[in-house]
């Protein structure tokens, strides 16, 4: 299979398919063909699509390797099975191997063929333990090796192993009759899945051999080090003329160079006297390397040119490109094809240069000359994009953010911004508001507004979406850039992913001249919030009530009033301005501002009081008596008053929360569903059918019937109907609920254990057999005394995060440690 584009391997891809990247000087399909020769195979079917001539020109008819090649040519991509199906012609006759083009093995197949024919196997499929599978799709198998499950590509909270499909199949030829013609079909998420729900024999060969996926530059360097350092079986061409030194018969290389292996240099490469090339170093065919030049772990394709005294280090250089003399390229930059970088010339860490580009003589380039860059481990975090402010959120990056986002939509559309009332988010969301303008999408600006109104007229306005700036919660150094979708909810794993794309490929969108958009300030956000709130949620009963409402200088204050005001509940509001001096609560100001609510409450005999955090999202409540309820007991104390007026329906929970929220829907006649904690979940779950409450257990609350988001403001108003029809206080619901012990921890955990780890737990899990295993989100084991234990790796952090719930401290806190010794044996 050749026909992938390679779009995160770009500009090594931008003119060549992916298959013909060379490691260590062959392209990675020869490699792959080599290897199927090895094995006996040699009629082979390669399906193309993109820039199918060049791989057909290079490989002709395969008698250069002693192979028959015939090819199968896609008009469309028809994805994995599809493509196959496309030359389904010539696969009728016998079993046959699927195997990707791109990726570098040496994988034992004719073990795996005797696997598949000892097992009557309809389907073998070739996995892999890999360190982090988020990439790929996870498989579980028997003893037997017959195929349990299949996930593709998880999220970490999804990871319950680090076994991963290689994409390397033994096939009997009846399968392709479940495969549709001329269809884009994918063989893990639509054709595997449809067979196993039939039973169809489907098992798993788990492979010792070598597998890289080579679809990143870093990985793209590590297969060419294994290649050098010999830890996967590729047929190096030259003699090894000193432990780890390659180098091919037709080269000159002077005795006064330095090699220091393991180095190969290529056929025709000549590398002069006073040069010195270190470890895992590749010079292509007919390269040049003058006097005084340096190179460590850098590759080189095919007749590039190096210049007396440039030092590369950890970089890949296009063919045909002429580096000249003293210039320097450094860690993880990227020359595309035929480039000239004059002399002197700098090239920062991570840069990309496109080809067919000229850097100027003496240059500093610290971004790509095209399209700007800037590379990530993860883009999106638990606020989505976060960092502080003119460090990492910069008025570039949010240029180049915002441009990635106008990217993913058509032009034309419409997204909504707004802001804090901080500094800070006031002058970065100008940048955003003018690269989208700039990239064709009219932006309707609420300027400081509150975070629900935000996602309220990104739902209603028929928005593509919606961006809001604020300060990070707790950090007045650190701003949060919040990225929805057109629902004014926070983006899916799935747009984020693609969105990470395109930033990081940094092929942003431009307007023509007459494409510019409107950037346009609406002049009734803030009542059309409160009608169509108003309108939704029954507050009937209320004028005889009394409240305490703390603002905490956000913006939710310039809402309350007018909602307030048309309700006619008699209310204390306190921090009621706009303070951009302090934009958000440090936890010495909200303990501060928490103890004054409550003195306040208790003294002034009102039924109870709200604090919203900066944004209007998130509240605290505080009782009649002036106590603070807990965020875990808030939850279950408005469960309850929804619940028990509402008396049928669903919630919505995430897996984190307390399980005693089951006892009280249970009460009530209430169903509870249980979604993963993704920053989309609970609003696509709250936007199902016969949903009457949602929320995460940390102040959020969703108000079903009037949005699917969390909405600080919508649920006070709920609340205020409730409290006010109810004929029990605050405290009293909170003391009938039953007390349970719930705690967290975190155990340190490297980025690249995470699959082993998630292994393990699920081992351990499925081994003790004394609870129930629930994988919706991380591994979770529910017992029968009702306790139950919660591993999560985090999505953005090195750590594994535990939840451990019991009816007494001591109980939740064993639970804890016994599970958190299992993740931190499988992270050593």
């Amino acid at each position: 299979m050749a026909g992938g584009e390679g779009t995160r391997l770009r500009p090594m891809t931008a003119n060549q398919p992916k298959p013909l990247l060379p490691v260590a000087n062959r392209p990675i399909m020869e490699h792959v063909l080599r290897l199927l020769k090895r094995h006996g195979v040699t009629d082979t079917v390669v399906t193309l699509q993109f820039l199918a001539a060049l791989v057909r020109n290079y490989f002709g008819d395969g008698d250069e390797l002693g192979m028959n090649l015939e090819y199968a040519t896609e008009d469309v991509p028809l994805g994995t099975a599809g493509s196959v199906k496309n030359a389904a012609a010539r696969l009728r006759d016998d079993r046959f191997i699927v195997i990707s083009g791109d990726a570098l093995t040496d994988i034992d197949l004719s073990s795996m063929l005797r696997f598949h024919r000892e097992n009557g196997a309809l389907v073998t499929i070739g996995l892999k333990r890999v360190p982090n599978p988020l990439e790929f799709g996870i498989i579980i198998v028997d003893d037997g090796g017959r195929v349990q499950r299949f996930l593709e590509k998880p999220t970490w909270g999804q990871v319950f192993s680090d076994t991963v499909n290689t994409g390397i199949y033994v096939m009997e030829p009846e399968i392709l009759d479940a495969v549709a013609d001329g269809e884009p079909v994918d063989w893990s998420a639509d054709v595997f899945p449809t067979l196993l729900a039939r039973g169809a024999p489907i098992y798993g060969y788990v492979a010792d051999g070598y597998w890289e996926d080579v679809g990143t530059h870093e990985s793209y360097l590590k297969a060419q080090a294994d290649a050098l350092s010999g830890k996967v079986r590729v047929d190096i061409g030259g003699f090894e003329i000193s432990p780890g030194v390659w180098v091919a018969d037709s080269a000159s290389v002077d005795p006064d160079a330095v090699l220091k292996g393991p180095v190969l240099i290529g056929d025709y490469a000549k590398v002069e006297a006073g040069a010195e090339l270190r470890e895992y170093t590749v010079i292509g065919n007919n390269g040049v390397v003058r006097e005084g030049a340096f190179l460590h772990r850098a590759v080189v394709h095919d007749n590039v040119y190096l210049g007396p005294g440039v030092h590369l280090r950890g970089c890949v250089i296009g063919k045909s490109t002429d580096v000249m003399a003293g210039a320097r390229i450094e860690e993880n930059a990227v020359i595309g094809d035929e480039c000239v970088i004059e002399s002197e010339a700098y090239v920062s860490s991570g840069v990309k240069v496109y080809p067919f580009k000229t850097i100027e003589a003496g240059a500093v380039v610290n971004t790509s000359v095209i399209w700007e860059s800037h590379g990530r481990r993860s883009l999106f975090g638990p606020r989505g994009v976060s960092g502080l402010v003119n460090v990492e959120i910069t008025a570039e990056l949010c240029v180049r953010l915002a441009s990635a986002y106008a990217t993913t939509l058509r032009k034309g559309s419409l997204v909504v911004t707004s802001r804090d009332c901080s500094l800070a988010a006031r002058a970065l969301k100008r940048a955003v508001n003018a690269a989208l303008t700039a990239s064709a999408i009219n932006v309707l600006d609420l300027e400081a507004a509150p975070m629900p109104v935000t996602r309220f007229h990104t739902a209603r306005e028929s928005a593509a979406g919606g961006i809001a700036l604020r300060t990070t919660p707790g950090d007045p150094q650190s701003v949060d850039i919040v990225i929805m979708d057109g629902r004014g909810a926070d983006l899916a794993p799935a747009a984020q992913r693609k969105l990470e794309r395109v930033f990081s490929r940094q092929e942003y969108r431009r307007a023509f001249p007459g494409e510019i958009a409107e950037l346009t300030y609406p002049s009734r956000a803030v009542e059309g919030y409160t009608r169509e709130l108003l309108a939704h949620v029954g507050v009937h009963g209320v004028r005889d009530m009394k409240v305490v409402v703390d603002c905490a200088g956000g913006t939710s204050s310039l809402v309350l009033p007018a909602l307030l005001g048309r309700v006619g509940v008699e209310a204390l509001i306190v921090n009621a301005r706009l303070d951009d001096v302090s934009p958000t609560e440090t936890l010495a100001g909200r303990r501060r501002d928490l103890q004054r609510l409550s003195e306040l409450v208790a003294s002034s005999r009102a039924a109870f009081g709200v604090r919203f955090d900066p944004v209007g999202e998130r509240i605290a409540l505080v009782d009649e008596r002036g106590r603070l309820i807990s965020e875990e007991r808030a939850l279950l104390v408005v469960l309850d008053l929804v619940a028990a007026e509402r008396r049928g329906g669903r919630v919505a929970l995430p897996v984190t929360t307390t399980r005693v929220a089951e006892q009280v829907c249970r009460f009530h006649g209430v169903q509870v569903q249980w979604t993963t904690t993704a920053l989309d979940a609970l609003t696509s779950a709250a936007a199902g059918h016969d949903m009457i409450f949602a929320a995460d257990g940390r102040g959020g609350f969703v108000v079903p019937e009037f949005s699917p988001a969390i909405d600080g403001l919508a649920v006070f108003m709920r609340l205020l109907g409730l409290v006010a029809r109810t004929r029990l206080s605050l405290s009293q619901i909170d003391a009938r609920i039953p007390e349970v012990k719930l705690l967290k921890h975190a155990v340190p955990t490297p980025w690249a254990t995470k699959g082993a780890v998630m292994r393990s737990v699920m081992e351990a899990a499925e081994a003790e057999g004394g609870g129930r295993v629930d994988t919706t989100d991380g591994v979770r084991m529910a017992y029968d005394d009702g306790s139950w234990v919660l591993v999560l790796p985090a999505a953005a952090e090195p750590v594994t995060d535990l939840w451990a719930e019991a009816w007494d401290v001591d109980a939740a806190q064993a639970l804890l440690e016994r599970w958190a010794r299992i993740v931190e044996r499988a992270a050593t």
